[in-house]
């Protein structure tokens, strides 16, 4: 038998989708397993026993996205099963060229709030008629081991400013807590001018045991170091589920985004922060009235207050 499963596209979607994922390999132990999807989410799971092979989708940087995803979908070859963790025109055209008995894209089972993790695990057992179990995030690689104890800062937020917190208030917290810990600050490449800011806040009080690795990790190496961390404070974004798979102790800041659907899945180390302001969730890209109260109003003493 083969399987073709195309995955969610953003980090912290594709390690959301960890428990189903992992469920579908098990469940098919021996057969010949294909995955497809963006470059960090194949990074993730091409260290996964039981799957054959992963292909990195890049069609768009191809001169014809749509040309490019048919030949693939013709080297790739019979399928059993192709089912995908997406619903976009492109997985549409994608199953369609594919040649497979079974094809299945993404829907949501249920209009209530439920966590995305369910959602997908949910998604999985429908279309295979199997129930599979809700278990914990499953991340392949082993945590970094800190000579000291190590505070993660992660302010970016690859969606929209909407959900990053602010960088004066991450140094605040990392300047009050550097005698307790190392600091380190991670960001992926456009979040170097704003992991930038915070390290040049914090060195201006003299403070030097700090690391900024923004923009200087793979993802396997960005999962390594958070999984080491002893305290991670971040906004909504990938990094707060690689630390959920961890179960590092995090302080999650939420904004614009519903946090009972993305936060850190079984992680009873995690504690939210977020107000209850008329206006969220707005689920925008940017604050649409301007005003970014949801973060904004959001100060350092809130995050050491949940930390005494």
């Amino acid at each position: 038998m083969k399987l073709f499963i195309e995955t969610p596209v953003w980090l912290g979607d594709a390690i959301m989708a960890s428990v189903a994922i992992k469920n579908i390999i098990e469940h098919f132990k021996g057969e010949e397993i294909v995955l497809f999807g963006s470059f960090a989410a194949m990074e993730v799971y091409k260290e996964y026993e039981g799957v054959s092979c992963v292909i990195v989708d890049e069609s768009k940087k191809s001169n014809n996205r749509w040309a490019w995803l048919y030949k693939m979908s013709k080297e790739v070859g019979k399928c059993d099963i192709a089912l995908s963790f997406r619903r976009q025109w492109s997985t549409k055209f994608l199953l369609l060229c594919l040649s497979a008995t079974q094809k299945m894209h993404y829907k949501r089972l249920s209009k209530e709030s439920i966590h995305q993790v369910k959602r997908y695990n949910d998604f999985a057992s429908h279309a295979l008629h199997v129930n599979f179990p809700l278990g914990d995030l499953y991340l392949p690689f082993k945590a970094h081991r800190y000579e000291k104890q190590t505070l993660g800062l992660n302010p970016g937020a690859t969606y929209g400013s909407a959900k990053r917190w602010y960088p004066e208030e991450f140094a605040k917290v990392a300047i009050a807590l550097h005698k307790r810990y190392n600091l380190v600050i991670f960001g992926g490449p456009s979040e170097v001018e704003i992991a930038h800011e915070i390290e040049n806040l914090i060195r201006a009080q003299g403070i030097e045991n700090i690391e900024n690795i923004a923009g200087k990790t793979s993802i396997q190496s960005l999962c390594e170091h958070i999984g080491g961390l002893d305290l991670f404070i971040t906004n909504d974004s990938g990094p707060l589920h690689i630390a959920a798979a961890y179960k590092v102790k995090t302080i999650a800041i939420f904004g614009p985004t519903i946090c009972t659907e993305t936060h850190g899945w079984n992680n009873p180390y995690e504690t939210i922060i977020k107000l209850n302001l008329p206006c969220q969730p707005c689920m925008k890209r940017t604050c649409p009235l301007g005003h970014h109260a949801c973060m904004k109003d959001i100060d350092a003493g809130m995050i050491l207050k949940e930390l005494k």
